[in-house]
């Protein structure tokens, strides 16, 4: 079931939770709605539900308008992140309960009710667990039987707020996979609301990247990780270097530095910001022409088969890390005493805004003195 969001906005007394929504699910996908806390995407998860009333704006179910309609006849199942399972009831009642409390016309017969719990039980890898009750269950068990039990209803969109967030990082691993490989077999519209980017780039088809009740960015993990639309999305979602610099009619100038950039041919002396993530950067023993710049390293750690190095930009003394493998660090620094050299023409530019005037890391480039001598990898 495809799902539409026009112009939905959501306050609470003089907080503005969501402004002005507009969104698009395909059907079948698994979406991921992503951001800080209060960014408004449990809200929206809540609106798509029909848990939250809306104030302005529509949500249609392939085509047909749902603002109006209940939980109940939305057909959506919901899994909270503290699972919400009856203590007092076994797994198979917990499972059977959406089923169970149906009117009398709708409700499946016992025998129909039964195979249906323990189809759901194979499915979600629980058979043999029936009988016990929810205190008797670790975990991401918990978290399977809430699945289960949002699926007996057949439901057209599967909604999940948080859904592994009060687990271990193990099983919260393995539960991500579980969901993902439940989701290809299943193919139900389903819609997770995260705070783990990790989790978000792993899982969903497309991740909808929220802030301050607005949505930054829309697309697949690879689309908003590689190519951000705006400064957020880039601080957001992973490491990421910030240089500041002037653009002016195609040219980039840093200090002493300057090299050509299409990207600000039409800039008039406009201040902004360079940004790049770590493992993107091209590094050298020598400098290689212009939109090179030397750098000294302050610090080397060890990440499994990477090398992260933090370093200081010799012209400005900006401060930056780089990534790369063990095999091409030590080929680098087989003579230690070679200077760094950064390639800065890949850099994406955003025009600076007065609240970023004090968010690039400096220090003075005359006050460290660290360099790569003993240094081992």
């Amino acid at each position: 079931m495809g799902i539409e969001i026009k112009q939905v906005s959501k306050s609470f007394g003089t907080f503005s939770a969501l402004d002005h929504i507009n969104l698009q699910i395909p059907s079948g996908e698994l979406v991921a709605l992503l951001g800080p806390s209060g960014s408004g995407k449990t809200t929206l998860l809540r609106l798509i539900a029909g848990l939250e009333q809306m104030e302005r704006g529509v949500i249609r179910f392939d085509g047909v308008d749902a603002t109006q309609k209940t939980v109940q006849e939305r057909r959506v199942g919901f899994v909270f992140q503290h699972y919400a399972l009856f203590r007092h009831m076994s797994v198979f009642d917990n499972i059977a309960f959406g089923l169970q409390v149906r009117p009398r016309a709708k409700r499946p017969s016992k025998n129909s009710m039964q195979a249906k719990v323990m189809e759901l039980l194979r499915l979600v890898q629980l058979d043999g667990l029936e009988s016990r009750f929810p205190g008797q269950l670790s975990g991401g068990q918990r978290q399977r039987v809430a699945l289960a039990r949002a699926l007996a209803i057949e439901p057209s969109v599967l909604l999940l707020d948080e859904p592994f967030g009060a687990l271990d990082a193990q099983v919260r691993q393995e539960l991500r996979r579980w969901l993902k490989r439940l989701h290809h077999t299943l193919k139900i519209t389903t819609v997770f609301v995260t705070h783990d980017q990790e989790e978000a780039l792993e899982m969903a088809d497309q991740v909808v990247i929220m802030n301050k009740g607005k949505i930054e960015q829309v697309g697949t993990p690879i689309e908003v990780y590689q190519n951000p639309s705006n400064p957020f999305v880039y601080s957001f979602l992973g490491r990421v270097n910030q240089f500041r610099v002037c653009g002016h009619e195609g040219t980039i100038h840093m200090g002493q530095l300057a090299w050509k950039s299409e990207e600000v041919l039409n800039w008039n002396h406009t201040e902004a910001i360079g940004y790049i993530r770590p493992h993107q950067m091209e590094l050298s023993s020598i400098p290689k022409g212009e939109g090179w710049a030397e750098a000294t390293v302050l610090h080397v750690s060890l990440l499994g088969p990477l090398v992260r190095l933090e370093c200081r930009l010799a012209e400005d003394g900006t401060l930056f890390e780089l990534e790369l493998s063990g095999d091409r660090y030590r080929e680098l620094w087989k003579d230690s005493s070679r200077s760094l050299y950064v390639n800065l023409t890949s850099l994406r530019f955003f025009p600076i805004k007065p609240a970023q005037q004090q968010s690039i890391k400096r220090v003075n480039p005359q006050s460290v003195s660290l360099t790569m001598s003993g240094v081992k990898v």
